[in-house]
Parts: structure tokens; C-alpha cells; sequence
């Protein structure tokens, strides 16, 4: 039984913490964090809370990090070097430079990075496991109201890259062209902005993301043939829309039968169904698994070499809105 450390108990760690009490992957050590009234909040409620770092470094097992995105590198390289699996939360680091060196580390030592890709885990993105998925088209729309919290990196980096990454795990094709504009609105950074990627195997991708909407909005779009599949993130619902074989439908769905037509020369039913969807805890799921990848000595979930991936991505993406705000300038 691993005994693991939480670094950082801000507005999501606290989150964290909670579900590592309880999980029975791990043996929850106890957790530090700069800010002293943090400190005493934690101590007032029994946790365990270190000096320094460094001291529940030499104490536990695994690291958990969850601290702003500025001092994942340092944290991380502490971890590794001290000879300790990770979980660092998206993004994996700042820049690209920092990333590699967290990726690199963990190869040379043989240990585990898992990146804190939580949608992966989502119960509406779970749901699809077992469907047989070709994307051509996929369009994508996540829309929050704006918070203060977060704003110290782009919303390139604070939300679209959750569906940079869930769209590079389900198309499987290297990325070879992207497009891309955003707006700063409220802040120094993008607060706002859209990416058209296209990948090597044809498919494209639409996304959208933006922390200045009026409501929220998580949903993902997927076009195949013969398919049509909705995911709404934020309420954990799976819509499919396709044409099958007269009795045929997805385990568990009820089909609703829309039409008919004909298709490449067969009869085929228009049929409507929602996916039975897990009831889980995305977080509790990421975590549970990262306590099985360490007890098993198994690949992560989301590896350190997929969300230095998805950083690729997001920083080609922020890369390209600079270079189209410079030209119209």
C-alpha cells in the first residue's frame, strides 16, 4: 500500500483530499501547502500537515500535485528525482520545456507520471467505451462563466486542452494543421478562443472554449458514418443517432426507432438512443486509477507523454491566435 502526499490544497486539492482519505488504493499520508491558514484549516480538521515540501517528501510514497500551474515543474522534479510516482494536474507543466523535463525524468528513473486529464474519466465519455468509434467530424463547445480563479493562464490552457486531449484519444492520428483565433476580453490572457485541427487520417475538429459565457456549456460532437454521437459533459449524457439493421442496438440502450432509408443499398432504421451512462466520481475514478497504475506498476491512465501531447497542441494553438493577432494589427 502506497502512502501518497498532497501538494497544494487550493479550491481543487481540497477535492482532492477528500477523496484520497477514503480511497482504498492509497494510504492518504497528509498534505502541505504555503498558505498557513490553509495549514490550520487542515490541522483544525486532524490532517496531517507537513513543515515543508521536503519533509513529506521523505515521508510518503507518491505524490499528488496540485498547485498552480507555474510550480508543477519544480514540484514534479522533486518528486522524481526523490524517486516518487506522480499525479500532476492539467496541464502538465507551463511550457513545453518544462513538460519534456518531467517526461524525461520519469523515463530515465522508470516512474509514474499521470496527468490530471479528468474528462477522460467523465461517466458520458465512459459510455462510449465499448462503441466502435471512427471520427470524420468532431465538434466541440465548452463555455463557462467567468471566475477570477484560473485566470492566470490562457483559457487555451485552463479549458479547451480537456478537449484537446479527449479528442486526440479518440481520433488516434497525429495533428498536421492547425487554425486558430481567441480575444483577451476580461484579462491579459485569451479569455476566449477557437482552434480548427486537422489530423493526419482526415478527421477534423472544431473547438471552442471560452470563460466569459453567460451559461455553461460542455458538449462534444462526433460525425462518422452511419453515426452521429452527442456527449453533454456537464449533465452525463450520451446521445447516439444512427443508422443500424433492423434489430440491432447498443447494449443496455432502449432504441427509438426515428425512420427508415435506404443506405448503400440496404434498409436501414434511423434510430435514437441514450447510452446507460456509470454512476461514478470522475475525480474519485482518476485518483482510484493512478492507485492502481502505482500498486501494479501498470501504465497511467492519461501517461505524462499524453498530456505533454496535449500541451503540443495547446501551445500550436495559442501560438497561432498570437501570430493572427500580430497580423491584423
Amino acid at each position: 500500500m502506497f502512502r501518497i502526499g498532497l501538494a497544494g490544497v487550493g479550491h481543487l486539492g481540497k477535492h482532492h483530499l477528500r477523496i484520497l482519505q477514503d480511497l482504498p488504493e492509497l494510504e492518504f499520508a497528509g498534505c502541505f501547502d504555503i498558505d498557513p491558514g490553509v495549514q490550520e484549516r487542515e490541522r483544525e480538521k486532524g490532517v496531517v500537515v507537513y513543515q515543508t515540501f521536503q519533509e513529506m517528501l521523505g515521508d510518503v510514497d507518491a505524490i499528488d500535485i496540485v498547485v498552480p500551474t507555474k510550480d508543477h515543474h519544480s514540484l514534479a522534479l522533486q518528486s522524481l528525482q526523490a524517486g516518487k510516482p506522480i499525479f500532476v494536474e492539467k496541464p502538465i507543466a507551463r511550457t513545453l520545456d518544462e513538460a519534456r523535463d518531467i517526461v524525461e525524468l520519469a523515463a530515465d528513473r522508470e516512474l509514474i507520471v499521470q496527468v490530471g486529464h479528468i474528462e477522460r474519466f467523465n461517466p458520458a465519455i465512459l459510455a462510449l467505451k465499448d462503441f466502435p468509434l471512427d471520427p470524420r467530424f468532431i465538434e466541440s463547445h465548452r463555455l463557462s462563466q467567468f471566475q477570477p480563479r484560473g485566470t492566470d493562464v490562457a483559457v487555451v490552457l485552463d479549458l479547451m486542452i480537456h478537449d484537446i486531449d479527449i479528442i486526440q484519444s479518440l481520433v488516434k492520428s497525429p495533428v498536421s494543421e492547425v487554425a486558430a483565433s481567441g480575444v483577451a476580453v476580461v484579462t491579459d490572457s485569451i479569455d476566449i478562443a477557437n482552434a480548427r485541427l486537422t489530423f493526419e487520417n482526415g478527421c477534423v475538429a472544431n473547438i471552442t472554449a471560452s470563460r466569459i459565457s453567460q451559461k455553461s456549456m460542455r458538449k462534444l460532437r462526433i460525425f462518422q458514418q452511419a453515426a452521429y454521437i452527442s456527449v453533454d459533459f456537464h449533465n452525463n449524457t450520451t446521445e447516439i443517432y444512427q443508422l443500424r439493421e433492423p434489430g440491432q442496438h447498443n447494449e443496455g440502450a432502449i432504441p427509438v426507432i426515428l425512420g427508415d432509408m435506404q443506405y448503400q443499398n440496404e434498409k436501414k432504421h434511423i434510430i435514437y438512443e441514450q447510452l446507460p451512462v456509470p454512476e461514478i466520481n470522475a475525480l474519485q475514478e482518476e485518483l482510484r486509477a493512478f492507485g492502481q497504475a502505482v500498486n501494479k506498476q501498470q501504465s497511467p491512465a492519461v501517461s505524462g507523454s499524453e498530456g505533454l501531447r496535449a500541451l503540443e497542441v495547446a501551445q500550436l494553438i495559442q501560438q497561432k491566435i498570437q501570430e493572427s493577432s500580430v497580423s491584423t494589427e
